[in-house]
């Protein structure tokens, strides 16, 4: 009950009990930037089926035609907190429909069907709606992890099936029917999420585990990881979302002098990639190495400004070009590297591939051409 009362007071502040037996409120509830006046009258039970609601001349005027939505929440919440969450949602739908006349409004039934599933699938997993009732987001927290779907519902719902954006790394696609409703997207939002868990599992160790260069900041759609192997030296991987423990496709980013070697060691011990196994310690078996430990170094260790530019994110990219001077090793934006060798009179080209002196030693540099080229 205390945790109700706090629930209530949290949500709507300015609605107060008014003696200490709690059977009448009377206060305010807000949408769209303005205060309905109201008084609620719960009878010694406190059963809000036997409830009367005043409302100001405002707010009657507000809920014109649809009252009887009011009238049926209040028979079927079960608490004064779920009451209040659904009148402010009728409130904000009515008063976005009054507010743009010339947007036909759906009719009662559809806010009250609406309300409904959302009541059943839980408030909790609630983190927005729209006035229109247009736009729903929903949450789920698997294995610790937050997820949202936004369903966008279109005109002749439920005759037609809504779109669903989520941040997955596989299309997703919902199975529907005119019977269909919010809580059948949400079933198949959840089994989808349990089908992606092993791959999310796979990222999420590699994210804690080691040096993630690139995506700095990875959505839960991203395939790929830019992992820090050494100084000027990196591994950049595609995970197959449908099979993330197998082997993912590799590049290997540095001086060729030291990429060189991890190559041979991945084409030689590829033959004791395990399935069973997690991706982060089947990489270190074949390439015969142990990943900087985030514990022990940090990221400054190994990131290395552009010796063009002499930043380290130029337009969102970090330097991936490395001389092959092992006494030098310098690495450069490949946009930067492409300007300097396209302006030296010594630098020339053959085929794809320019060949120059780098910046910093004067000894050959090479650069691949690609469709990066600005």
């Amino acid at each position: 009950m205390a945790e109700t009362e706090a629930t209530l007071l949290r949500q709507f502040p300015l609605f107060l009990p008014q003696n200490r037996s709690k059977t009448v409120y009377e206060g305010f509830i807000s949408a769209q930037g303005r205060d309905f006046h109201l008084r609620l009258l719960l009878p010694k039970d406190l059963q809000l089926r036997n409830a009367r609601l005043l409302c100001s001349w405002q707010l009657k005027t507000a809920l014109n035609g649809y009252h009887h939505i009011v009238q049926q929440r209040m028979q079927q919440s079960p608490d004064l907190v779920s009451f209040m969450m659904e009148l402010k949602m009728v409130l904000e739908a009515a008063l976005k429909n009054k507010k743009e006349p010339y947007v036909l409004p759906s009719p009662p039934k559809f806010y009250s069907s609406l309300i409904g599933e959302i009541r059943t699938l839980g408030w909790d997993k609630l983190v927005f709606v729209d006035p229109c009732f247009s736009t729903i987001k929903l949450k789920a927290d698997v294995s610790g992890r937050e997820h949202l779907i936004t369903v966008k519902l279109k005109a002749k719902y439920p005759a037609e099936s809504p779109d669903c954006v989520v941040d997955f790394p596989v299309p997703f696609s919902v199975s529907w029917t005119p019977q269909s409703s919010l809580i059948s997207i949400y079933t198949q939002f959840l089994a989808a999420l349990e089908s992606l868990k092993t791959f999310w599992d796979v990222m999420d160790e590699i994210d804690e585990k080691t040096w993630v260069l690139e995506p700095e900041k990875p959505t839960r759609s991203a395939t790929a990881r830019r992992i820090v192997l050494g100084n000027n030296v990196s591994i950049n991987i595609e995970v197959d979302p449908r099979h993330p423990t197998m082997l993912p496709e590799c590049c290997f980013l540095g001086a060729d002098h030291v990429v060189k070697p991890l190559g041979i060691r991945l084409s030689r011990n590829i033959h004791l990639w395990d399935p069973e196994n997690s991706l982060l310690q089947n990489l270190k078996d074949v390439l015969e190495i142990d990943f900087p430990a985030r514990a022990i170094l940090e990221k400054s260790d190994f990131s290395m400004d552009c010796g063009i530019c002499y930043a380290y994110q130029l337009d969102g990219a970090i330097p991936d070009q490395v001389c092959d001077n092992s006494q030098c090793g310098q690495s450069f934006h490949y946009i930067c590297l492409y300007e300097w060798l396209r302006g030296l009179l010594t630098s020339r080209q053959s085929f794809n591939i320019i060949f120059g002196e780098c910046p910093y030693c004067s000894k050959p540099i090479t650069l691949k051409m690609s469709g990066r080229k600005a």
